[in-house]
Parts: structure tokens; sequence; C-alpha cells
């Protein structure tokens, strides 16, 4: 159970204003150095993993230690049930410890560890697990890694921790991207079809409710995915109406 101070901490972390933005996406550095601080870790990794390609990652925040042999990490990737935890089904909203899915004898005797965590230093880790906006949860995840050295494995009270923040850690991200990539201006009927959109019309609905052509609709989508940078409806309607 969080404790008054735990709750006083966690305030803090979601009510602070954070002007800082990182370079290439994720979350604001002094957001992920407040967390190394709550969840006492080693360090702190966060990324989106793109789950059907061999390097998945679209952008990482705070690498591995040097030495630590990344081909080493994709190479058994699949072969490891907390690294492969979405693309197999996991609840997403679930925070979870390597320990969850290893005794220590298992973890220290399957390749991830002697390839990749032991020469990083790592023998615990905590891992939550975000939506990406405008990817299906089979193609692609926001991760959120603590790693700690030797010592004691990561506690309940850590888990109910970010398990509490986990929401606001994913606001936090749809504001950062938000600012990193303004949504560009649309004209009003871009807007209007983008409202019908999301609320689930299909392009001959869209057509009937607007007066136009099948064809019309096609050509407004073909503009509205250009300006978004874009290529579903899906994301097209998170990129314009994620804040």
């Amino acid at each position: 159970m969080a404790s008054e101070s735990d709750l006083r901490a966690l305030a803090a972390i979601v009510s602070e204003d954070r002007p800082d933005l990182p370079d290439g996406g994720g979350l604001p550095p002094s957001l992920l150095a407040d967390l190394r601080d709550l969840i006492s870790s080693d360090y702190v990794t966060f990324w989106g993993s793109e789950h059907k390609r061999h390097h998945p990652a679209w952008f990482i925040q705070q690498t591995a230690p040097d030495g630590a042999d990344e081909e080493a990490y994709w190479q058994h990737h699949q072969d490891c049930p907390p690294t492969c935890y979405p693309e197999r089904g996991g609840d997403l909203r679930r925070v979870i410890k390597y320990s969850d899915f290893y005794s220590a004898r298992q973890w220290h005797n399957s390749g991830i560890y002697r390839d990749y965590y032991q020469v990083a230093g790592v023998e615990h880790r905590l891992m939550l697990f975000l939506p990406a906006p405008g990817r299906a949860p089979s193609n692609g995840t926001l991760r959120l890694a603590f790693s700690r050295g030797p010592g004691p494995d990561f506690s309940e009270r850590d888990r109910a921790a970010l398990t509490l923040l986990r929401p606001h850690l994913h606001q936090a991200y749809l504001d950062a991207e938000r600012r990193h990539h303004p949504v560009p201006r649309l004209t009003p009927r871009q807007w209007e079809l983008l409202r019908l959109l999301a609320v689930g019309h299909t392009n001959t609905q869209i057509a009937r409710r607007l007066g136009i052509s099948e064809g019309t609709v096609r050509t407004h989508l073909e503009n509205i995915y250009e300006k978004l940078n874009v290529s579903s409806r899906t994301a097209a309607v998170t990129r314009a109406f994620s804040g």
C-alpha cells in the first residue's frame, strides 16, 4: 500500500510543468530523472518498439551502459517472455518484473542474461507498457523499463507506484508528441470529415452525411493523411485529437 510520502511524490511527478522536450521523441528527460529516483534504479529506458522488425525501436531514451551488445539483446528478444510480453498477447495494463517469469536460476541460465544483461550489469528489471498512438498493440508499443544491478529486486510498492502513474505517463508522452509535432492547419471540411471518422463512419456514410461523392471523401482523406504525415484512418484520428 502506498504511504503518504509515496502519494506526495507521485502527485509532484504528475503535476510538475515540464518544458524540456526529448530529442527524437519520448518523455521529458526531467520526468525520467524523477522516475529513476522514485523507483530507485541504476538507469531508466523508454522506447517505442515495433514488433515485426529485427531492430524495432523507432526511438529510444537512455541506452544501456557501455559494453552491452545490442545485437545480443535482439538475438534473444523473442525467446525472453518479458521482452516480448506485448507480442505474446500480454495485458498492457500490467506492470511486470522479470522475476514474474524466471526463478533466479532460470534467469542466470537464460541466453539474454548471459549475453546481454550480465554484461550490462543488470540483475533486476521492472517494465511498464503503453499503447503507441496510431498503432495497434500487435504492431508496436511504448515501453518504460527500470534496471538494477545486484541486490534487492523491485518491490510491490514500486509496481503499485508505476500502476498509479501509468495513465499520467501516457498523457505526458502525448503532450510531448503534440509539442514536437503540432497538428498542421486543416480546413473546416477536413475537420468535419475527421470528426465523422472518429465516431466510426465509413466512406459511404461520410459521403451521404456531407453530400459529396465517395471519390471526394477519398481525396479529402489522402490530403488529410499527407498533412498529418500518417497512413491510416486510426492514425489520422489519433494524431488530430490526441490533445
